[in-house]
């Protein structure tokens, strides 16, 4: 068995996310007073009690599922996981990418947390408000997805934000250009092509602020190269050195998540199976539809705990 590490990203979030963590673990309680502590408030409160206005900011919304996915890390580790000895790479979906890197030693839980913070807010005042627009586009390839956002570009920026694999596209820019890119989609023979309730077009062109602020934020913090590779999104290969890293994740800021290739590379390098840390199970989904050889399993809260360690101390 060969087992990579994947952290999920923005939109699993739920309300409770880590609760039961933190009242079955000391160490999930560490980590969340940890994050806490970072941040200067309470946003394990925000995650285990609500509202969820506020836990969907995504100033929030980023840090605290970081917070999660290394409360599980932090759990499995306490109970003997070695994951330098156990585990092959790690890779997260966007924001995902900072908790895989945390995981794997190169910025500590505070740090992170910062980062997420600054990188949440950068992103939010990237674009004002109703400029930009994302949509998913659903069973179109690759090739036609980004035919339809280089024509519609000619209304303003438009490209592809997320390729998730199983035939899940998400485009990114202005919103009138997004907008013509779905109906151009829908002409091509999409199943569907749906405008999304999001704040900001994430990965696009119009984050370049944003990819600025998160250059001198990184610039800033201790780094160290991680003890296991890490996918990187935007070139879904392995990546090693600390500096290339942060590079990297600026670069990933206004470029594309290239997650149906990191999965891809995962199978075609000897991965059986992957397990996804912390909230929900998106990235288990996907990866069934992306390679049905490797096996997926998600590690959620407490119950999934005891299965994964059997599995991973073998």
């Amino acid at each position: 068995m060969t087992v990579a590490f994947t952290f999920p990203g923005q939109g699993s979030q739920a309300i409770g996310m880590g609760k039961d963590l933190a009242e079955n673990f000391a160490e999930a309680r560490a980590v969340f007073e940890e994050v806490d502590e970072a941040l200067g408030e309470k946003l394990s409160d925000v995650m285990f009690n609500g509202p969820e206005d506020k836990l969907t900011l995504t100033a929030n919304a980023q840090p605290a599922l970081m917070a999660v996915s290394m409360a599980v890390i932090r759990v499995l580790e306490a109970k003997g996981l070695d994951l330098k000895a156990k585990v092959a790479y790690v890779a997260g979906h966007s924001l995902g990418e900072y908790s895989a890197l945390c995981a794997a030693g190169t910025f500590s839980v505070a740090d992170t947390a910062r980062l997420l913070r600054i990188r949440g807010n950068a992103m939010q005042a990237a674009v004002p408000v109703g400029v930009g627009a994302m949509a998913a586009i659903i069973g179109l390839e690759h090739a036609d997805v980004q035919a339809v956002c280089e024509e519609a570009a000619a209304t303003g920026s438009c490209q592809i934000a997320n390729d998730n694999g199983g035939g899940q596209l998400v485009i990114s820019g202005e919103k009138s250009a997004v907008e013509k890119a779905a109906g151009l989609a829908t002409d091509k023979g999409a199943k569907r092509a749906i405008l999304l309730p999001v704040s900001a077009p994430f990965h696009s062109k119009l984050m370049a602020p944003a990819a600025n602020a998160m250059r001198e934020a990184l610039a800033g913090v201790k780094k160290a190269n991680p003890v296991v590779p890490l996918i990187a999104n935007v070139r879904a290969a392995p990546v090693t050195d600390a500096e290339e890293i942060a590079r990297l994740l600026v670069e990933q800021v206004t470029g594309q998540v290239r997650w149906r290739e990191t999965v891809e590379w995962f199978g075609a390098n000897g991965v059986t199976t992957l397990y996804e840390l912390g909230a929900g199970k998106v990235l288990t989904g996907l990866a069934r539809r992306i390679d049905k050889n490797i096996n997926g399993v998600a590690v959620n809260g407490p119950g999934d705990i005891d299965a994964a360690i059997a599995a991973l101390t073998a």
